[in-house]
């Protein structure tokens, strides 16, 4: 797949196709929402359920990987409520710091991807993991800390972390040079692997 033309995955969110769509801005803002929830909405039922359709590559955008973000910060609590707000932020620079620097080394492969295109598919593939941890939580939250529970977490979250890496390899082995996608897909892989870490490592 070493040959796959850049305009096929151009990287124009919610392009319209016809002149009646261009004129966004006297919309109602209900509209607007509505439009960017349904949007979001499917590139995560296309995390959920991958197959062959590339619409995290053609119509990128960032609100899906900023609410799974931030999801993410406020589920991971700091073991001290005086330091609650640098964990959060320093859950939020881990999440985009690293989504960015595997797209760098992406990049730095030559991936036939732009910047934003990575990051968003990264983002968005969060999501099993972040639902992982939700449910996690809950499990925390109605159990005593038994060891069977530790490992009813183990394997939740272990399942997550290989739907999100399953996810995102659909999504982005294509438009890696075939030589080069391990070194590719090592770096996704501690990159999730870290995150699963810091969701398995919470204990309240």
């Amino acid at each position: 797949m070493d040959d796959i033309p850049l305009d096929d995955i151009a990287g124009d969110i919610n392009v319209p196709q016809d002149e009646d769509a261009l004129g966004t801005l006297d919309e109602p803002v209900s509209t607007t929402l509505k439009r960017d929830l349904k949007a979001i909405f499917d590139k995560c039922r296309h995390v959920i359920i991958p197959g062959r359709s590339k619409a995290l590559l053609h119509d990128w955008d960032l609100w899906g990987p900023l609410f799974l973000c931030i999801i993410l910060a406020m589920l991971l609590p700091s073991n001290t409520s005086d330091t609650s707000g640098l964990h959060f932020i320093q859950v939020f620079v881990v999440v985009w710091g690293g989504s960015c620097l595997v797209t760098v080394n992406a990049q730095l492969l030559r991936a036939k991807l732009s910047f934003f295109q990575s990051v968003c598919t990264l983002g968005y593939c969060l999501l099993p993991l972040t639902l992982s941890l939700v449910i996690s939580r809950v499990i925390l939250l109605t159990s005593n800390g038994h060891m069977m529970i530790f490992l009813v977490r183990l394997i939740l979250i272990m399942s997550a972390l290989a739907w999100s890496l399953w996810a995102s390899t659909g999504f982005l082995t294509d438009y890696l040079p075939s030589e080069k996608k391990i070194l590719a897909m090592y770096p996704i892989f501690l990159f999730y692997f870290g995150i699963s870490c810091l969701i398995l490592a919470q204990n309240n």
